[in-house]
């Protein structure tokens, strides 16, 4: 169940110690925060009920995993295989995400790959696809601002 929701001060409040210390317990995050400790459970339930956090995957360093290189493949696709295309990136391991675009391509894949042959062979998958039109690869070289939600928190 998903919720359109938006956070209010107290979300802020826990958000906040949630980002400072992702691993704190409830009670330190009662105490860190003035909220009660009843609060801090609840609202984290909600959060989980809500689907309001990301998973831990997101921590995860693809390179730890001994996936180094990261690319993005912007995709152009026939439109009416839109959703096979999607289910079958959804097959590819080394695909981290997807994500629909507007404008002069339709999708852009988040891919990891062990090296550059490794990502050789898993673009072609990707081109191979029924339904792929043609596929543009872009090397990741670094990142120059991480992801990151927190300067959000409070933001109006």
């Amino acid at each position: 169940m998903e919720t359109s929701r938006t956070a209010d001060s107290i979300d802020a409040a826990l958000l906040t110690a949630l980002v400072a210390h992702p691993d704190a317990t409830n009670l330190a995050i009662s105490e860190s925060t003035g909220l009660a400790r009843n609060t801090v459970r609840a609202r984290l339930a909600r959060y989980a009920a809500e689907k309001s956090l990301r998973s831990f995957e997101r921590r995860i360093d693809p390179a730890f995993l001994g996936y180094p290189l990261r690319a993005f493949i912007v995709t152009t696709v026939k439109q009416r295989k839109l959703g096979a295309v999607a289910s079958t990136l959804a097959e590819v391991p080394e695909v981290l995400q997807v994500h629909g675009l507007s404008g002069v391509a339709d999708l852009l894949v988040h891919v990891v790959a062990r090296d550059a042959d490794d990502l050789y062979r898993i673009a072609g998958r990707i081109l191979a696809i029924d339904g792929v039109k043609r596929t543009s690869t872009g090397l990741v070289m670094g990142e120059l601002v991480e992801y990151r939600v927190a300067q959000l928190i409070g933001h109006k």
